[in-house]
C-alpha cells in the first residue's frame, strides 16, 4: 500500500479519527471499531515509555497540525480499504499536550472480517501515520532537558524515539 494524499478523500461515517487533548479509552475505540460483521479486531496502543535510548523520559508533550494530521487519517483508510475492501472500520485517535509515562499517546484500529488482513491493515496504519502525519513531540527528560522531534524523523532516522 502507498498513500497518496488527496484533498478529496471523505472520512467513512463508519469510521473514527480524532485528536484530543483527553485521555484515549480502549474500551471507547475497541467500541467504535466493532462491527457484527467482524472476525477481528486489531488494535495497536502506542504508550509513552520510560526511556529513549536510554536517556531517562518523565514525560512526552505532543502537537499535531490537526486538519493535514486529519487528512492522512482518512488517507491511510482509504489505501486500507483499496488494498482490503472487507474491511469494515478503521479508527485512528492521537493524543496531543503533555503526557506522563504509561500514558497512551495513539490507539489505533481495524476490524475486518479476518485476522491477517486486521493485523495487516492495522500495521499499515500506524507505520503509515507515524512517516506522514504532521504530529510533533517533545521529549521531557529526567535531567530536565528536553527536545522537539518530528514523530516521522523518528522513523527515517533510525532513532529510537
Amino acid at each position: 500500500m502507498t498513500t497518496t494524499l488527496t484533498s478529496a478523500v471523505k472520512p467513512r461515517a463508519e469510521d473514527s479519527f480524532a485528536i484530543s487533548f483527553a485521555p484515549l479509552s480502549l474500551e471507547e475505540i475497541y467500541a467504535l471499531s466493532n462491527d457484527p460483521a467482524n472476525g477481528a479486531v486489531v488494535i495497536m496502543s502506542g504508550v509513552v515509555r520510560n526511556q529513549t535510548d536510554g536517556q531517562p523520559v518523565i514525560a512526552l508533550e505532543y502537537q499535531a497540525y490537526e486538519p493535514m494530521a486529519l487528512r492522512i487519517f482518512y488517507q491511510i483508510a482509504a489505501d486500507i480499504r483499496l488494498s482490503t475492501p472487507d474491511v469494515n472500520r478503521v479508527v485512528i485517535h492521537h493524543r496531543t499536550g503533555r503526557l506522563q509515562v504509561g500514558e497512551i499517546s495513539v490507539l489505533v484500529a481495524v476490524g475486518c472480517p479476518h485476522r491477517s488482513e486486521a493485523f495487516e491493515a492495522c500495521q499499515y496504519a500506524i507505520d503509515t501515520l507515524k512517516h506522514q502525519a504532521p504530529i510533533w513531540k517533545k521529549e521531557h527528560w529526567e535531567d530536565g532537558s528536553s527536545r522537539w522531534v518530528s514523530i516521522a524523523a523518528c522513523e527515517t532516522s533510525g532513532e529510537n524515539c
